[in-house]
């Protein structure tokens, strides 16, 4: 069958299709993402005139907020939080969806932190909808040459910071309530500050024992790092030998591929009488450790795998041991002494 030429409707679609040469140049098949012929004839006229002001006059088009969230998406496709960008994007396109990014405003951005406080959302949850924004709209200035500016973008106050680390003794009594192949996620989490996908992604191929070493070769920012093992990270591995050719942690011989704060992880959490305790909030105990043990935040900053100090600033209340000489000057000291 001969290729639809303008506008027409498929089979597998309730939209209307436009497949063309535009003056340009270019070529499209695409939809046009309506059920209305007339709708899609002026989505049509637009993309004709859009092409044909800038192969003559060098008019750059408007471009869409969903053009421009489709190009984002393929970028951030390998990242680990994905899913949640994809979440991110589908609350913001009430807002901005049918807007251009042109016409992304100040007023605009407004209209979406105060749409997603009515809702009920927390000040931090609503600066994950706004930083998405402020990046998109970045890499379409910077990188894509889409637009020329966008209004300046501020996180909101607020933000309360989570802080939720465990004693040495809470961490025992967890270890002691969790199942052996969750044990050895705890334990090895606690030793070692990696996350939880990191874990269970982790493969022999990857470790070296004898230089207790490991290797990522994906991160939550994209980065390989070397991961040094300490003793209990290497005890917690020579544990797991023999068990798969090629994962590290399993559970009944075969590759943990799932969430790990399942039921077994709430039924410990749940025996070791925890509350308000995340998986994730092993890194951070895991962290608290460091700097109360001395670690400095530069040290702890290549521990992590974090780019920046911001995010490892955040531990540098647990350090005290340097300030023990100056809090000690006015001990036991009376007047006249």
């Amino acid at each position: 069958m001969a290729r639809e030429i303008g506008i027409y409707r498929r089979n597998d679609s309730r939209h209307f299709w436009i497949s063309v040469t535009l003056p340009n140049g270019k070529r499209v098949r695409k939809s046009a993402g309506t059920e209305s012929r007339e709708e899609a004839e002026a989505y049509l006229a637009k993309l004709t005139l859009d092409a044909y002001r800038e192969a003559h006059f060098g008019i750059r088009p408007e471009r869409s907020w969903r053009d421009a969230v489709v190009r984002y998406l393929e970028l951030k496709a390998s990242l680990r939080s994905f899913r949640d960008v994809q979440r991110i994007c589908r609350g913001l396109d009430p807002y901005v969806g049918r807007l251009t990014l042109n016409q992304i405003t100040g007023d605009v951005v407004w209209s979406i932190a105060q749409g997603e406080l009515k809702r009920g959302n927390k000040p931090a949850t609503v600066n994950r909808y706004l930083a998405l924004v402020r990046n998109l709209l970045h890499m379409a200035r910077d990188e894509w040459q889409w637009i020329d500016t966008f209004p300046k973008i501020r996180m909101l106050a607020g933000e309360v910071e989570r802080d939720r680390w465990l004693t040495r003794s809470e961490a025992d009594r967890l270890i002691a309530a969790c199942p052996v192949h969750l044990a050895a996620l705890v334990r090895f989490a606690l030793a070692t500050g990696l996350r939880a996908r990191e874990i269970t992604g982790l493969e022999w191929s990857r470790v070296d024992l004898e230089r207790q070493t490991a290797w990522l070769n994906r991160t939550k920012n994209g980065t390989p790092r070397g991961v040094p093992l300490n003793e209990d990270a290497v005890t917690v591995l020579q544990e797991q030998l023999g068990r798969h050719p090629q994962a590290c942690f399993t559970y009944k011989g075969n590759p943990i591929r799932w969430d790990v704060t399942n039921t077994a992880w709430h039924n410990a959490i749940r025996k070791a009488e925890l509350s308000d305790f995340r998986f994730h909030d092993l890194r951070h105990t895991w962290a608290s450790w460091h700097r109360q043990a001395g670690t400095s935040c530069d040290e702890l900053k290549d521990l992590g795998g974090w780019k920046s100090r911001v995010m490892v600033d955040r531990y540098a209340k647990y350090a005290t041991a340097h300030l023990q000489v100056a809090a000690s000057r006015i001990a036991g000291k009376k007047e006249g002494g």
